[in-house]
C-alpha cells in the first residue's frame, strides 16, 4: 500500500520498514500495521487538530502543563507556537502514560517511542496471530464476564494509583487477546491530581466498563468501585496493595450536594429580596 506522508521518515531513518495495511481510522488517529525488522507492530499517526473531533477537549487538557513559561503562555493564547507545542504534547501524553502503566503492571500495548506525530507499539494479537478483537466484539458468559470485569477494575486501580485516568475508558478501547483485556487508546489520558473533571472521569469510565460486563453478569451494574477507589486515592492511601470489594458506604457526614445548591439558591433569592426592599425604600425617600 501507499505509505503515509508522517512515516516516510521513520522509513528513511530505518525505523520502520514497510507499511503492511490499515488497521483502523478513527477520530484521534489512523493505525497502520507495520514490518519493523521480522516484528509486526502498529504505528498509529495522529491526526492534526484541526482534523481532530474530541469532545470536551478542554476537559482533557486541564491540569497538562509545560515546565517552560513561554510555552505555556503561548499555548494558552492559542498562537501558531502554541498549537504546536499542545500538538507535541499531545503526540507524547500516550506514550508517556503507556511506560508508566506498563511499569505499573497494567496491560497496555508495549509502546516503542513517538516520533514526530507517529506512535510506535505492539500489535496485540489473538492466538492465532491475527490482530486481537475488541471488547464489543467479543461474547463471553457470566462467570468470564465477572473475572475479566475484576482485572479491568485493578487496572483501573493501577493506573489512579500512579495518577493517571483514561479518561474515555468503554468497550471500544480494551482489545482481548488469549490473555485477557488489555487497554488502549491513552492519548486523552488525564492526571488526576491536577484536573478538576478527574472524579467524573474515573466514575465514567468505571461505569462504562461495569454497565458492559453488566449484559452478562448483572450483578456487576450495582457495584461502586468509582467511589472506593476515589476516597481511598484522596486519602492517600490507594496504591497497587490495595484491596478493593466494589462496595462503598458514603459517609452520612458529607454534605448534601442537593441541599447546598437549594440554599444558596435561597440565600440568593433572599438577597434579591433585599435589594428590591432598599430599592422601594429609597424610592419613596425621594
Amino acid at each position: 500500500m501507499k505509505t503515509p506522508k508522517k512515516i516516510l521518515p521513520l522509513i528513511e531513518d530505518g525505523i520502520i520498514d514497510e507499511v503492511l495495511s490499515q488497521l483502523m481510522s478513527g477520530k484521534e488517529a489512523t493505525v497502520y500495521t507495520v514490518r519493523c525488522g521480522d516484528e509486526v507492530r502498529c504505528a498509529k499517526v495522529y491526526k492534526d487538530a484541526v482534523k481532530r473531533s474530541f469532545k470536551k477537549a478542554s476537559q482533557y487538557t486541564e491540569g497538562k502543563k509545560v515546565r517552560n513559561s513561554r510555552r505555556q503562555r503561548a499555548m494558552e493564547k492559542g498562537s501558531k507556537f502554541g498549537r504546536k507545542q499542545q500538538e507535541e504534547i499531545w503526540h507524547n501524553a500516550e506514550v508517556d502514560a503507556l511506560y508508566k502503566l506498563d511499569n505499573a503492571g497494567v496491560r497496555v500495548p508495549k509502546p516503542y517511542g513517538c516520533f514526530d506525530g507517529v506512535l510506535l507499539m505492539e500489535l496485540v494479537t489473538d492466538v492465532d496471530g491475527d490482530v486481537a478483537p475488541r471488547l464489543n466484539d467479543v461474547g463471553m458468559d457470566a462467570e468470564e464476564a465477572i473475572e475479566d470485569h475484576a482485572t479491568v477494575m485493578e487496572y483501573i486501580k493501577l493506573m489512579l494509583s500512579v495518577g493517571i485516568i483514561h479518561g474515555d475508558l468503554s468497550e471500544f478501547n480494551v482489545l482481548v487477546d488469549s490473555y485477557g483485556p488489555v487497554i488502549i487508546d491513552l492519548p486523552q489520558a488525564v492526571d488526576a491530581s491536577a484536573n478538576n473533571h478527574a472524579f467524573s472521569m474515573l466514575k465514567r469510565d468505571v461505569d462504562n466498563m461495569s454497565n458492559y460486563y453488566g449484559q452478562f453478569a448483572p450483578q456487576l451494574k450495582n457495584t461502586r468501585y468509582a467511589e472506593e477507589m476515589w476516597a481511598l486515592y484522596e486519602e492517600g492511601e490507594l496504591d497497587e496493595n490495595s484491596v478493593l470489594t466494589g462496595e462503598f458506604a458514603a459517609n452520612e457526614d458529607e454534605a448534601d450536594v442537593d441541599a447546598v445548591l437549594d440554599e444558596i439558591k435561597a440565600i440568593m433569592a433572599d438577597e434579591e429580596d433585599r435589594k428590591q426592599r432598599v430599592a422601594e425604600a429609597e424610592a419613596e425617600d425621594y
